[in-house]
């Protein structure tokens, strides 16, 4: 997904990085400062310290991912209740199948498991990342 068909999209094509809406650049700077307590525990006790960069509120595409490894083409989500209706399966389910287009895996995990599942959400993470060289 690139080049003339992104800027058909409204979207920013640049050479280093995936293609994104510049709406939402904004957006993403004051989500930063406002992450949920699920994605503030997961930034500053474990993703912070992942053996690769990880960002936090990225514009990927007409989205926001809530955290992007770019080195292991990783998205990971924190979701919240509406996620879990009807209309934000089908939401997720739309917005899984633009990422995983640009060869992103997905991987997402519910506020709860974050806050009360915390080792298992890390050990899950832990696996992800290759074994130092």
């Amino acid at each position: 997904m690139g080049g003339e068909n992104s800027r058909r999209r409204g979207l920013v094509d640049p050479d280093f990085a995936l293609a994104y809406n510049p709406k939402n650049v904004r957006y993403c700077r004051r989500m930063r400062r406002a992450m949920t307590p699920a994605e503030s525990r997961l930034w500053h006790e474990y993703l912070k310290f992942y053996p690769f960069r990880v960002l936090r509120q990225r514009p990927i595409d007409h989205y926001i991912v809530d955290f992007y490894c770019a080195r292991l083409k990783l998205v990971i989500e924190v979701d919240g209740a509406r996620h879990f209706t009807r209309d934000g399966r089908a939401y997720d389910a739309t917005r899984t199948a633009v990422l995983r287009s640009y060869g992103l895996q997905v991987v997402r995990f519910s506020n709860d498991e974050v806050l009360y599942r915390w080792e298992s959400v890390c050990r899950r993470l832990t696996a992800l990342a290759p074994p130092p060289e």
